[in-house]
């Protein structure tokens, strides 16, 4: 889901971590949110409002007494906003949420807001651990705000430990999670993701260009939508973002690591997803030893065997009810090559890209996809983000888990 459309009353109170809510507000504009800014006093002591009013092209409201102000514009903001995401949220902010406080612009439009509200805690250490903190935050938790856990390492003191700002990406994939309806709440959904490498020697492998970015945005998604979510990744330096849901990542390296996982899984999950690219072949030996190329002068012959087919392994022993969805990436004759896997391996639903598409594929952002399902249905979609098009490959499998679903 991304923010398309979407209101958001972004509140900034004192913290050295107000800085970050410039960025914030940006990745909030970026994936499609409209941005209103609201300070406290000390905030606007460490970002100007100046900055705030030019990035999102809204006065930025501070004072309940300003001239020129509405005094009710509290009120209207509260109206206005789809989301109200305090970040940085400071321990004596937080106190006020808690305890209904309204001194001051931000606490006020906290307490007239009737969307959802996210906050996000920066503080040091010793106060972020303090017993008056955590029972204000399990006050706004038991009051339906939601909390983003603040991350782990050097503060501003020069202390190290709990209390820094949670990052902006983060704060976003909360948001975006608060306002998703929950379609695969009660769902058990097993995707797979990014690359195998099959070894050669102790430094060489077989691999393909695959990054696993989609299979990542999958899972996000799947998890923003209430589904209890297993990753298997290849090997990949990417991660899917905290704060999506409940998502569960299990790390692989081969083929025949992924054949293991998928299958003793399977049984458990309404849904499979298979989008990771698995090497089609391995060598048959994998030597302990580095290969020396002085002694392949020659050149060197790779003896390669076939690894596990996990997808047709999937279909064949699927049980009654579970859905299966594979991928299909193609270089010619796509359609034709994608309807013969959907059916020679017993999926209800694949999903073809082309390397032909510019900024389609391996590695990009972005993604040009075409549906299709075993019924016969084709659905094709324009390029769009790869955040997108997860979104766009749950919605048609959320008709299939819960028939009838609008989505």
């Amino acid at each position: 889901m991304t923010l398309s459309g979407k209101k958001i009353v972004l509140g900034v109170s004192g913290s050295i971590a107000a800085y970050k809510a410039v960025v914030l507000l940006r990745e909030l504009q970026q994936s499609g949110a409209e941005v209103k800014v609201v300070l406290t006093a000390a905030a606007a002591r460490f970002v100007a409002p100046l900055t705030f009013e030019t990035l999102s092209r809204y006065p930025v409201f501070q004072d309940l007494w300003a001239d020129g102000t509405s005094w009710v514009e509290h009120v209207h903001l509260a109206e206005w906003a789809d989301a109200f995401v305090v970040a940085p949220a400071t321990a004596n902010t937080l106190a006020k949420l808690a305890h209904g406080l309204c001194d001051d612009a931000l606490s006020a439009v906290a307490l007239s807001a009737r969307c959802p509200v996210l906050v996000a805690p920066a503080m040091d250490l010793e106060m972020y651990r303090h017993l008056q903190t955590r029972r204000n935050l399990e006050a706004l938790k038991a009051a339906g705000v939601t909390v983003v856990s603040p991350g782990n390492g050097y503060l501003a003191s020069g202390l190290e430990g709990e209390g820094r700002l949670a990052e902006p990406a983060e704060i976003v994939e909360a948001l975006r999670a608060r306002l998703t309806t929950p379609l695969l709440r009660g769902k058990r959904v097993l995707i797979s993701a990014g690359p195998t490498q099959e070894p050669i020697d102790p430094v060489r492998y077989i691999g393909n260009r695959s990054t696993g970015k989609m299979g990542i945005a999958l899972a996000e998604a799947a998890a923003r939508l209430g589904a209890d979510t297993t990753l298997v990744l290849g090997p990949t330096h990417l991660a899917p973002r905290p704060g999506c849901g409940k998502l569960t990542v299990v790390r692989i390296e081969t083929a025949e690591d992924m054949f293991r996982e998928m299958t003793q899984r399977q049984a458990h999950a309404d849904c499979i997803v298979m989008s990771a690219a698995v090497a089609d072949f391995r060598p048959r030996e994998a030597l302990s030893h580095k290969i020396k190329k002085e002694a392949k002068a020659s050149g060197l012959a790779l003896d390669l065997v076939k690894t596990p087919d996990t997808l047709r392994h999937l279909g064949e022993h699927k049980p009654e009810g579970q859905l299966l969805v594979g991928f299909a990436l193609e270089t010619n004759d796509e359609e034709d090559n994608a309807k013969r896997k959907l059916y020679e391996k017993h999926l209800d639903l694949i999903v073809l890209n082309s390397l032909n598409d510019p900024q389609a594929g391996f590695g990009y952002d972005t993604n040009r996809v075409t549906l299709l399902h075993r019924s016969g249905e084709v659905e094709r979609f324009a390029l769009k983000p790869k955040t997108e098009v997860a979104d766009d490959i749950l919605a048609a499998a959320a008709r299939y888990l819960r028939p009838g679903v609008s989505v």
